[in-house]
């Protein structure tokens, strides 16, 4: 008899115990008990072991119905397999919370010995940020530890090492301790885009899928493999053409739509300024009527310098915006601008010559981001949309003429011809680059302007390009042109240079000055919005205007205050050129006066 079953579980005839109709019985239990039926029934055995003949008209069907039974749960084509464990005994034991935390410090444990044993150094940058150095395929890349491609990095990692993904609540904590150990324990290193310096050296990013970049130096240019500096990579940034030497910057010339030479001259200045590691960078203003190619000449432009997935894009509407741009990218280029707001005009003098912005931190109550970033602007629209005198001295103004509908290229023609030229045309401004590393030490200019370090490093390169002076005298013409046309969009600077083409000089108080520019500019201007309301409104518009008005040979003076009245004079005149190497005497007021440009820095 089968041990499992007792004399209990045969009640004799048709019965059956009555554990055999509950769900919860395995069927191999119930196959059992039908064996031993069977093996009863064979005997001539009841359930007390009785030799009887037992009624077995039903026990056929009944096993046949328990074999469909078994087949159905297990569900496996038809096919009669041998009896599993029931749904509850599959089931895999509960955990308790204990459990859950015990898992997830296991897997944070092994991500953080992952990421000390794997990455090749862990660092963070002068303003706290923290980075990784991995090592992938062979090279090596480096990530911000927040950022997607390290996390990225360390669950292939892991996978790698035990076939399985980390949870979520794992990683995190495994990311919050690496962060800290580069903070605490790793060294402090500048992380660049796209351009860095070291030692004499430029460094241009290829941005390629083998992390190499371009070494300048005095001698001449290489490719190399793993750079003594540390880029980052942000979305939308691709490859530089890989750089080929033979080239010569007048293949640059038939893509662009440009005909005048010193234009040409001044947008090669711009592209050698972009190309060095640091600012200041003057500002590229495009401008021209619908169809004279700016749009394609600001991508063509960047492609040399930063390449982009996105290469044009619109005026940002806040400042945050723009700065968190400026920290994604080494070249700017906004398109179809219409006119700059005060504040944007500001902030973009701030970026071309070097400026910080700080915001307060999301979800935070004392944290500060912190923006500090000097970039390489493009402006391009229809109208003169620089109209303030600090923008005007950093800018580069090129206008650009309509193309006739017999010279006009489709896009994809001139991508395609561009893209087969580029790397000489890039070969041939690193070759430019690197003169300019050599000759920066002793080049030294007659006339210092507004953007002195851009013009001496203009002026170190250009024995590359074309002889000695060609880019000064182009960027003086420019200068000039540029003045004619700002002091045209200031209405107060306008109407002063008017009353000041009548006579050599003027004095008086603010108020004074007022009234008679107001007569000079006529009722439509002097009622306008932008038209200064009262006498200290208008001191300030003067300040503003007194480096372009001085450059015109217009001088403006502010004396001390008359006594009780406590009004300061203003003293206008005309410059006079002089005669002779003695200067001249001083007048009554010189003596006791102030430049009113030395307010303004």
């Amino acid at each position: 008899m089968n041990s499992r079953f007792t004399d209990s579980d045969f009640p004799g005839g048709k019965g059956k115990p009555a554990w055999f109709h509950k769900k919860t019985t395995p069927p191999q239990k119930r196959r059992a008990w039908f064996d031993e039926y069977n093996r009863r029934a064979s005997n001539g055995q009841d359930n007390r072991g009785e030799s009887h003949a037992p009624d077995t008209s039903t026990l056929t069907e009944e096993i046949e119905v328990a074999k469909r039974e078994h087949v159905r749960r297990a569900g496996n084509g038809g096919e009669d397999v041998p009896p599993g464990p029931t749904p509850e005994e599959q089931a895999p034991p509960k955990k308790g919370k204990g459990t859950d935390e015990k898992v997830k410090e296991a897997q944070a444990t092994k991500l953080i010995k992952l990421a000390r044993n794997a990455a090749e150094a862990l660092f963070h940058t002068p303003d706290l940020v923290c980075y990784a150095d991995v090592i992938v395929s062979g090279h090596r890349e480096t990530w911000q530890v927040r950022s997607k491609g390290f996390k990225r990095w360390l669950c292939r990692k892991y996978y790698e090492a035990n076939s399985t993904a980390p949870n979520s609540e794992a990683l995190q904590s495994a990311l919050n301790m690496i962060e800290a150990q580069a903070h605490f324990d790793g060294e402090e290193m500048p992380v660049h885009v796209r351009v860095a310096g070291l030692g004499g050296f430029i460094y241009l990013d290829l941005c390629d899928a083998k992390w190499r970049a371009i070494e300048i130096s005095a001698s001449g240019w290489e490719v190399v493999e793993n750079p003594p500096v540390r880029f980052r990579r942000s979305s939308g940034m691709k490859p530089l053409p890989v750089p080929v030497t033979g080239g010569e910057i007048e293949n640059l010339r038939p893509f662009l739509n440009i005909t005048n030479d010193n234009d040409f001259v001044l947008l090669v200045a711009w592209l050698l300024a972009a190309l060095r590691d640091c600012g200041p960078y003057p500002v590229l203003v495009l401008a021209g009527e619908h169809g004279t190619a700016k749009s394609t000449l600001a991508s063509l432009v960047r492609a040399l310098v930063d390449p982009n997935t996105a290469p044009l894009r619109a005026l940002p509407r806040e400042d945050r915006d723009l700065f968190i741009a400026a920290t994604n990218a080494h070249a700017l280029v906004f398109d179809n601008v219409s006119g700059l707001p005060t504040w944007i005009s500001d902030t973009l003098c701030r970026l071309a010559t070097g400026g910080g912005f700080a915001t307060r931190q999301l979800y935070t109550d004392g944290d500060e981001i912190l923006f500090d970033a000097t970039r390489p602007i493009i402006l391009n629209g229809i109208e003169d949309i620089v109209a303030r005198p600090d923008l005007a001295d950093r800018s580069i103004f090129l206008t650009l003429e309509p193309i006739p509908d017999g010279a006009r290229r489709t896009a994809k023609e001139l991508w395609r011809a561009f893209n087969a030229e580029a790397p000489r045309i890039l070969g041939a401004l690193l070759d430019a680059v690197s003169c300019g590393i050599e000759r920066m030490p002793v080049t030294v200019l007659d006339r210092i302007p507004r953007m002195a370090d851009f013009a001496v490093w203009a002026t170190a390169c250009e024995a590359a390009l074309w002889p000695d002076g060609t880019f000064m005298r182009a960027y003086a013409g420019n200068i000039a042109a540029a003045l004619d046309s700002v002091v045209e969009a200031d209405s107060v600077a306008s109407a002063l240079r008017a009353l000041m083409s009548e006579r050599q000089d003027w004095e008086g108080t603010a108020g004074q000055l007022l009234l008679t520019l107001s007569e000079t500019a006529g009722e439509r201007v002097s009622k306008a919005r932008e038209w200064p309301a009262n006498p200290r409104a208008l001191s300030g518009r003067l300040r503003r205007a007194a480096p372009m008005l001085r450059q015109l040979g217009i001088l403006i003076k502010l004396g001390e205050r008359v006594p009780r009245t406590g009004k300061r004079l203003i003293f206008v005149s005309q410059k006079i050129a002089q005669s002779s190497s003695q200067p001249s005497p001083l007048s009554p007021h010189d003596r006791t006066t102030n430049d009113i440009n030395d307010d303004c820095g």
